[in-house]
């Protein structure tokens, strides 16, 4: 697997960190293959429970790098196959049973958006600034920023940053719905390792209790678009039901049936 994107796992907590810190962390061709190959293999194994996405350097990702797009890419088709490779590995967090947790620090712009709201749970930095800014270089918005951000923030705000060269602050950004907690320190590599710490806790906190619970109640909500209001409801009473016939389900319910009787409540 290629050093633009790492991969490990580590007692259930696969961890894909963004490896191109010089540019901030932005894809070209190399980055979205590894990227694609490291959230494939995510999802697929049956020893992650929950999946960390963070970065190294200043920033957490710019998008799409605009450089090597000026000087490498030939076509609006290159362009499209490009995100498409992309769009491969955020089809498979958003659409798997695995909760995912992102640590932004720093900058999250363009197609980083898009990978921010790959993550069912975001916490970011006191510096953390977070916009969209395709316009600024005559390009419209992909890598899921469309199909996710009015889902998370609403239309119209939205249409304002999509519409707009603005970027976010980190209490705005946790306002709007875009980011879950705001972590600070006193300078900025400081804050960017009490993010990635944050974060990880929050995986562990997964993983150490229902994280097959969490991970379909993630996936309940996540693919809740796709069907009707009645399909919902059946899915729900599907789902539940499975959840019950399992190992883990059963001792919960003893443990808190049992406490329950001894506290009279």
């Amino acid at each position: 697997m290629s050093d633009a994107v790492l991969f490990t796992v580590d007692e259930g907590l696969a961890r894909l960190t963004l490896n191109r810190p010089a540019s901030l962390n932005a894809f070209n061709a190399e980055v979205a293959h590894a990227w694609r190959d490291a959230t494939t293999e995510a999802v697929s194994r049956d020893d992650v429970g929950a999946i960390l996405i963070d970065a190294r350097g200043r920033a957490f990702c710019a998008g799409g790098d605009v450089r090597e797009m000026a000087t490498n890419t030939g076509s609006g088709a290159e362009l499209t196959a490009f995100a498409r490779v992309i769009n491969d590995g955020i089809l498979a967090l958003t659409s798997s049973a695995i909760p995912v947790v992102a640590a932004a620090h720093g900058t999250t712009a363009g197609g980083g958006l898009g990978i921010l709201m790959c993550s069912d749970y975001a916490v970011v930095g006191g510096r953390s600034q977070i916009g969209s800014l395709y316009a600024n270089i005559g390009l419209t918005p992909d890598l899921s920023v469309s199909a996710q951000l009015a889902r998370a923030i609403g239309e119209r705000r939205a249409l304002q940053l999509v519409l707009q060269d603005r970027l976010l602050t980190a209490s705005e950004a946790q306002e709007w719905g875009l980011a879950a907690e705001v972590v600070e320190a006193d300078d900025a590599e400081a804050e960017a390792d009490a993010v990635r710490a944050r974060a990880e806790q929050i995986a562990r906190f997964w993983l150490a209790g229902a994280a097959a619970a969490y991970g379909q109640a993630k996936r309940l909500v996540r693919s809740q678009p796709a069907r009707g209001f009645a399909e919902q409801l059946e899915e729900e009473a599907v789902t539940i039901g499975a959840s019950f016939d399992t190992p883990d389900a059963a001792a919960r319910i003893a443990a808190f049936a049992a406490a329950s009787a001894r506290t009279g409540r």
